[in-house]
């Protein structure tokens, strides 16, 4: 990016910083097209999960272009880009490193010296995580929530921005371990990648089958992640709206004042943390659609991969065929925005 654009993305007027901020979602929209085929939606989600420095779970079935996805976008950013291939033999000392026995040549002494794992790292696949033990998957999620890690006694810390994009197949549930309900809280977003359309697919098809391959240029680096998700916290929200988005995720829990549809087929709603990213996420979009406030739309925009992994639904809503997807929906239709204005 030009030296213009590093002025303006380090500039104390909002107005410049968000216009650069926008450009650079522009620009990095671009890039990843370049081997990334429609999915304009789940890029989005992808890059607003960055930019507010939360992790994200994509869910899909097999040849959808999870990995690639996450590995091109690391790329666009310039990021140092690390993939675990989650495995039911995987060791938590696999991902968050280990101690080993080193000699000193000259004095013949030996000491533990800390060899750094996988997770050490800007950007983190952490390929079908429902197919490792609890106990691997717990170290992952304590580098998450904690941005370090600890091994023998002593606390490592991991680089920043530190990001974990997780895949998980919906579909083949034999022999895996499906996240508890607090570890799939930790995830800021649940991305679900679906089918690409007929003209996708052909597109798709024509690309993969010829003989030039695109790559993409990297956009910006670890330090501009950084002021971005920095412009990001500093977007204004004004009272009435965040009244609305606790409104939104107050509803999904059981009481007297939640809608029959909740009532019916909801057995858990959606935490603090839920109101909380939701907000996040929609500063994060706001910034990058060029907007210098939060309004209900943006709300709007986030709200499903926000609340779809926070709600548990109970056996009517099985019978039924309602998920949580549905339920938001209609929580949106129903709950009105300037109830509490």
């Amino acid at each position: 990016m030009s030296s213009e654009f590093l002025t303006n993305l380090h500039s104390t007027d909002p107005i410049k910083a968000a216009a650069a901020v926008h450009e650079t979602a522009g620009a990095i929209r671009q890039q990843i097209s370049k081997v990334i085929v429609g999915q304009d939606a789940i890029l989005d989600q992808i890059l607003l999960s960055m930019f507010c420095g939360g992790h994200t779970l994509v869910e899909g079935v097999p040849g959808l272009a999870k990995t690639l996805i996450i590995s091109t976008v690391a790329k666009t950013l310039s990021l140092g880009f690390s993939r675990i291939q989650f495995t039911p033999d995987l060791m938590p000392s696999d991902v968050t490193g280990s101690e080993v026995i080193q000699e000193d040549k000259q004095t013949g002494t030996r000491n533990l010296h800390f060899v750094k794992g996988p997770v050490f790292a800007n950007v983190i696949l952490a390929d079908e995580i429902n197919r490792t033990p609890p106990k691997t998957q717990a170290a992952l999620l304590e580098a998450m929530q904690e941005g370090q890690v600890t091994v023998g006694g002593y606390t490592h810390a991991l680089p920043k921005p530190f990001f974990v994009l997780a895949t998980q197949n919906p579909i083949e549930q034999e022999g895996t371990y499906p996240l508890p309900e607090a570890q799939l809280d930790r995830f800021m977003f649940l991305v679900r990648i679906g089918y690409p359309t007929e003209n996708q697919e052909l597109e798709i098809v024509k690309r993969t089958t010829s003989g030039a391959q695109s790559e993409p240029t990297p956009v910006i680096g670890a330090p501009e992640c950084l002021r971005i998700q920095q412009l990001v916290r500093d977007i204004p929200v004004a009272d009435h709206v965040v009244q609305y988005a606790l409104r939104l995720v107050r509803s999904t829990r059981l009481d007297e004042k939640s809608p029959k549809f909740i009532r019916d087929y909801v057995s858990w709603g959606a935490g603090p943390r839920a109101s909380q990213f939701l907000i996040l996420a929609a500063k994060a979009k706001a910034l990058i659609s060029g907007d210098h406030h939060v309004m209900p739309h943006h709300l709007h925009a986030v709200v499903l991969p926000v609340m779809r992994h926070r709600i548990m639904l109970n056996f009517n809503a099985q019978a039924d065929g309602i998920d949580t997807d549905r339920l938001v929906s209609d929580l949106i239709k129903n709950i009105p925005i300037d109830s509490a204005a």
